[in-house]
């Protein structure tokens, strides 16, 4: 068993999640634009990708890195990890690394860190428009693809998470999870938004499909127009978005907190307000602008009395 198999089922208090990058310097990455890359011949562009690919992997190792240092145990890595790895030069790019990046993968699992996606706001498996729907099952392909090549398991322990996408489509949203390929479905998971999709709208899609779900509770507030994150419904929508996880102890869930009011959907620099509830939520991404910082407070001002809660009970 890996450290990070032992990890995942024995975790007793929350586990927070460092989103993509940090408030300081430590973990960054480059990217390209479309317009600079198709300026260049191919040979040109292969060499620009084969470079920026093989540093972003290098800037992957110290995202690990910082992570096993601060004892952070969940990593959302960027969706631009390896940009236009989506495309058959990119693709044919990225294989030609296959045994460095597994190595990256098979580093983090062994220093127990879980290795998470959030891929971009243009996936919409819920559209109208086949080629959207299409575009989408290929950047989730992609994003599979090098979960695959991290040696990362096909299950929700390495999730890729998405939103529901466009309302009132609960029909074809199901309809195109159905027939996803397993690399994509196997990994899959649906976030309640501010808008489109009501935590319990997206509640019935995932039981309905086998999807596990990712309850945000900032979403959840201001959808329902709540005024405060211990309103029974956020418990109880946790509890059911348990529920949807094959394992419990897997089960992740986002907390961020509004930036000039409550319920602001932008957000905030710290979180200063948790859900009670999220106590019992075995892996929390917090989704703040000051990153490890915001990890760092919850630590010493939240988390420490779960710690002291723990302690009276053993």
């Amino acid at each position: 068993m890996s450290k990070l198999d032992r990890t995942l089922k024995t975790a007793k208090q929350p586990e927070l999640g460092l989103v993509c990058i940090t408030a300081s310097d430590a973990v960054r990455f480059r990217t390209v634009t479309r317009k600079r890359l198709l300026q260049l011949s191919e040979t040109e562009q292969t060499t620009v990708l084969q470079n920026l690919y093989a540093d972003n992997l290098k800037r992957l190792d110290k995202a690990i890195d910082f992570c096993f240092a601060n004892n952070i145990k969940l990593y959302r890595m960027t969706s631009a990890l390896f940009p236009f790895a989506d495309t058959d030069l990119g693709e044919n790019v990225l294989k030609a690394m296959s045994e460095e990046v597994r190595k990256t993968g098979d580093r983090a699992s062994s220093l127990g860190i879980r290795l998470v996606f959030h891929p971009d706001q243009f996936v919409v498996l819920s559209s109208d428009k086949l080629d959207v729907v299409k575009n989408s099952i290929k950047i989730l392909a992609t994003h599979a693809l090098i979960m695959d090549m991290l040696g990362q398991p096909r299950s929700p322990a390495a999730l890729m998470n998405i939103h529901g996408g466009k309302s009132d489509r609960s029909a074809q949203l199901k309809s195109v999870i159905r027939d996803l390929p397993d690399s994509i479905r196997s990994r899959l998971t649906f976030e309640n938004d501010e808008y489109a999709y009501s935590s319990s709208e997206l509640l019935e899609v995932c039981l309905d499909t086998g999807v596990a779900m990712v309850f945000d509770a900032h979403h959840h507030v201001i959808h329902e127009h709540l005024e405060t994150y211990d309103d029974p419904s956020v418990a109880e929508m946790l509890a059911a978005a348990r529920a949807t996880w094959p394992l419990p102890e897997l089960q992740l869930v986002h907390i961020s907190n509004g930036k000039e009011f409550f319920a602001d959907p932008r957000h905030s620099d710290l979180i200063s307000v948790m859900p009670e509830s999220y106590y019992n939520a075995p892996w929390i991404e917090v989704e703040a602008k000051f990153k490890e910082l915001a990890i760092e407070k919850l630590r010493t001002e939240w988390l420490v009395g779960n710690v002291r809660e723990l302690s009276e009970v053993s």
